[in-house]
This record gives structure tokens, sequence and C-alpha cells, in this order.
């Protein structure tokens, strides 16, 4: 088993009723009610700490919503979650339902718990708190659907109080070890999921103390670093086992689809027998028809590495065929799987309509096209463009010719404009001499 050990030296979950507890007791020990404790007002709920203990954490359920509780040491100050010492001896988480204290090097003696704590609880006192988780098989299949199972202890005993479970949460996470020669070279980080004790799913009863994960292996195959994380308020503990390699699936599927009526489609499973009994192999599933049609199948153990499966055509257009995968590893161990969606389109050839897929998703019926017409809609196409080309290189062509027109028109008015200036300045020097002349 991997362990998962909180380094606590003395835990006390408080649960009111409250009466004399020693903190160094080795074993879970849950005491019994009687009537005369049973009416003990709150503010004499006491618990004591001894000398030897170093560090305590104390766990208080009280009712949903109430005030944080409040500590009375032994010689009479009180501790309040917002008038804590200036030391950091004390730290203190609060939530709805419940106050987790750590305090360091405690005051001995006997202490007193002040606030709306559950009347028909009792004290559990725990020494250290240990995570025992079920090894990950040798043999871990692409797609595969796994069972993990972790205990939460004290000593041998297993912890199972649904209040102290609400607190603790065990995760896994699967890290890729990127290492090149697998398909996971490069991967994301995976979160599986938590392991829990509610009875719901695998887990086989609430409340029993052994908590349970189920995990989907949908992602990459590859070399993997699997690690667990417990974590309460105030503390966290991870686990990193060795690595692990997820293999790819044992079974693949190809179709040979048929397109004219008459002719089934036909299914083959490859299985690969490296890592699974290919005798042992059932295959559960369903094939989705173009008009959401339904119709399963089954194909049961044989002693052979192919299994065929033969589909009715109905209809042109998209089939999908989902499978679960029942079978033993080659070490004997029973496994379920589930393969990844195949998707197949189904033609006709003699009729007029295939099936797509447009832009959002959805499944449509287009006419169906002759290579004759897919030819002439392809030459219409690029007489189509051609024609384009030549427009835009005439256009070209006559906007520079209707440029070069504008620029001549300017030149020949610039030169009249300038002949006519010359003419005049001449006439002018003309006239001036004349009269120079007359004068003389």
């Amino acid at each position: 088993m991997l362990n998962i050990l909180f380094n606590i030296s003395a835990v006390f979950i408080i649960l009111p009723l409250f009466v004399f507890a020693e903190s160094n007791i080795p074993d879970i020990k849950y005491y019994k009610p009687d009537n005369v404790t049973n009416q003990i007002p709150y503010f004499d709920n006491r618990f004591r700490i001894d000398s030897e203990i170093e560090e305590v954490k104390l766990i208080f359920y009280r009712k949903l919503g109430s005030q944080p509780i409040i500590l009375v040491k032994p010689d009479g100050t009180k501790l309040k979650i917002n008038s804590l010492p200036d030391d950091n001896s004390v730290e203190w988480f609060d939530d709805r339902t419940y106050d987790l204290i750590k305090i360091k090097n405690p005051m001995a003696g006997p202490w007193q718990a002040i606030g709306q704590i559950q009347p028909d609880s009792q004290i559990l006192v725990v020494t250290d708190v240990l995570i025992e988780v079920e090894p990950l098989p040798k043999i871990l299949l692409a797609g595969e659907t796994l069972k993990v199972t972790g205990k939460l202890l004290n000593g041998e005993k297993g912890l199972s109080d649904p209040l102290f479970r609400a607190v603790v949460n065990l995760d896994i996470d699967f890290f890729s070890s990127n290492n090149k020669l697998y398909d996971n070279f490069g991967s994301a980080p995976v979160k599986l999921g938590s392991f829990l004790d509610d009875g719901y799913d695998y887990d086989e009863k609430s409340g029993d103390g052994v908590y349970t994960g189920e995990f989907v292996l949908n992602f990459a195959p590859g070399e993997w670093q699997p690690i667990y994380y417990v974590k309460m308020p105030m503390m966290s503990r991870e686990l990193k086992p060795d690595l692990i390699v997820i293999q790819r699936s044992p079974v693949t599927l190809s179709v040979k689809a048929s397109d004219e009526e008459g002719v089934n489609h036909l299914a083959t499973f490859t299985i690969d027998p490296t890592y699974v009994d290919p005798q042992s192999i059932i295959l559960q599933g369903k094939i989705t028809y173009p008009d959401k049609q339904a119709v399963e199948f089954s194909l049961l153990e044989e002693d052979k590495g192919l299994r065929m499966n033969e589909f009715e055509y109905t209809e042109a257009g998209i089939h999908r065929i989902t499978v679960d995968v029942f079978g033993r590893t080659i070490d004997e161990r029973e496994f379920v799987l589930t393969l990844p969606q195949f998707t197949f389109n189904a033609e006709n050839k003699n009729g007029m309509l295939i099936s797509s897929i447009d832009a959002d998703g959805n499944e449509i019926l287009i006419p169906r096209k002759t290579a004759a017409e897919l030819l002439a809609e392809k030459e219409a196409l690029a007489a189509e463009a051609l024609a384009i080309e030549m427009a835009r290189i005439k256009a070209e062509e006559e906007e520079k010719q209707k440029q070069m027109y504008i620029t001549i028109g300017i030149i020949n008015a610039i030169i009249i404009i300038l002949g006519i200036c010359i003419f005049v300045f001449i006439a002018l020097r003309k006239k001036k001499a004349l009269k120079t002349k007359l004068s003389i």
C-alpha cells in the first residue's frame, strides 16, 4: 500500500459532547455518552492536554452559520479567532460548520470550549492521520475506467466519521514524464478526480472509511507521473509513487463502408494480444444511423484476434459507432474500457444526395455530383477567374492611358501658356522700343 502520513503530534477532533481525554492515547477512542454528561452546559465542556504535547490540532464542529467558538485556557485566558497571539503560536481556520485550530506548545491542563457546538456529537481523539492508497495496476490501458481505493487511518484503525470526511480531500493528478519515446510527450497535466466515501458510483458503502476513486483514462497513452494530494485546512501532503505507463487501446476499429442498398457495412475489430487476453474480449456497442436510429450489437468471446460485424445499409450519411470493451489483461486483471467514437460517411452511388457536415456541426444532405459535373464546375470557376483577371488588367491599362492623356494635356497647356507669355513679353518690348525712338 502507498502511505501518505500526516506528521501530527496529536489531533483532537472535538465533537460535543466534551469529556476529559488524554492526548497520548494511541488508538481512536469514541467516548460513550451518558445521561449525565449529555446535560453538561456548553461552557462546562472540557478536554485535557498533557504536558508532553508540542503541537495540537483541534477540530470543533458547530451549528451551520454559527460564530467561531471561544477557547478558555487552563489559566482562564481566552483564545478568539480575532485576537490571536502575536507570536504565531496559534493558527485558526473557520468554516461555516467547523473551526480548525493549531496550537504550538499548548498550556497543559483542562481547556474549555464555548460555542454553538453540535449537541449530539462525541469526542474523537486521533494521534497520526495515515492514508493508504491501493497501488495502481502494472498494466493500464487507454480508455479504461479505473477503480482505486484508499483508507483514512489512525494507526491501524479506519476513520469513518462523516464530519471528519468532510474536512479531508484526497485527489490524484497525472503529469507527463515528457519522455520523447511516448505519445504523451509535452501533454498538459490531467486532473483525474477525487476519492470519495459517499456510497455513489464505484464506492460500495458510504461512511465505511474506504475512499473510492473512479478515473477514466481517456487521454494520451504514454508515461505518466501520478501524484496524490491530501488536503486539509492548514495542512497538505503529496505522494509521488513510481512512474506508470498507460498502453494504447488493445482494440482498434476499421470500417469498410458500403455505398449501395443490399450491401452491408463491414466493421473489423483488431485485438492486440500484447497486454490482453484476446479470448477474454467482449465487445458491447451501438451504431447510430444518419436518421438518429440506434442499434446495439455485441461480439462475445472468441479465440481469435479479429472480430467482425456487419451493419445494414439504410441510407447515405454519417454513421457513429461507440464500443465498450470488457476483458482481462495478461496478468488476469479484469478491465473495462471505452473506445473513442468512430465515425464514417456512407455515400449512395445510385442516389442524388450525399451527407456532409455544415459549419455548425449539423448533418446535411447535398446533391451528389458526377465527375463531369465537377469538371464542368471547375472549368467554369477557372473561366470566371480568368475573366475577372482580364477585366482587372484592362481597367489598369485604361487607367494608365487616361493618366497619360491628362499628362499630355497639362504639358500642352503649359507650353501654350508659356508661348503666349513670351509673345506678349516680346510685343511689349517692341512697343516700348518704338516709343523711345519716336521720342528721340
